[in-house]
């Protein structure tokens, strides 16, 4: 099992202990409910159990992919496939500070992957962060953040942007204290 694999699998977890019902549990839930979209499933959950936003759209995401059929066309590919496809060829050398991004943010708690085209959102009610590779020698990270300076590292956005910052690693070693703590900022102004 991968490092996003753990933190999905830690994710579910505790939103079994939280709810006090096992995935079985809810996914009957949802069946008896007759809902079908994501939306509807999402806001049953809030309504129904108190759920926070994230805990909810993860619940509706594992109940929706549970209904697909094995052979389904059209079904959305692993996030760790989604993520193989980032890294692929010359951005392949990259891999490593995405993993340990993810295995350092993943300890913060509970938060929604949302694959896009080239990056990974993180949403908790909003989303906090993107993840992706920029060049083939470059991972960015996109932070909203609310209340921080820019500085040389902490690159300010243009307004009304995806995200408020930008930190460029070219390498693991970047992945450091400083950096960490703008994206635990971001992850608890996102609750």
């Amino acid at each position: 099992m991968n490092d996003l694999d753990k933190a999905v699998a830690t994710h579910m977890a505790n939103i079994q202990a939280r709810s006090g019902k096992s995935l079985e549990q809810l996914v009957k839930m949802i069946r008896a409910s007759g809902l079908a979209r994501h939306g509807e499933i999402r806001d049953l959950l809030k309504r129904d159990l108190a759920m926070g936003h994230g805990d909810a759209n993860a619940v509706a995401h594992h109940f929706l992919k549970s209904q697909r059929p094995a052979n389904a066309g059209g079904a959305a590919p692993p996030i760790d496939d989604v993520v193989a496809g980032y890294y692929s060829g010359t951005k392949a050398a990259l891999r490593p500070i995405h993993d340990l991004l993810m295995m350092k943010i993943s300890k913060f708690g509970p938060f929604e992957i949302a694959p896009k085209k080239t990056y990974l959102s993180l949403r908790r009610k909003k989303q906090f962060a993107m993840i992706g590779p920029a060049t083939n020698t470059r991972v960015e990270v996109g932070l909203n953040l609310k209340g921080v300076a820019a500085t040389s590292r902490l690159v300010a956005m243009p307004p009304k942007g995806m995200c408020d910052f930008k930190v460029k690693l070219e390498s693991a070693g970047e992945v450091d204290a400083a950096l960490l703590g703008w994206i635990k900022r971001a992850y608890d102004g996102a609750a």
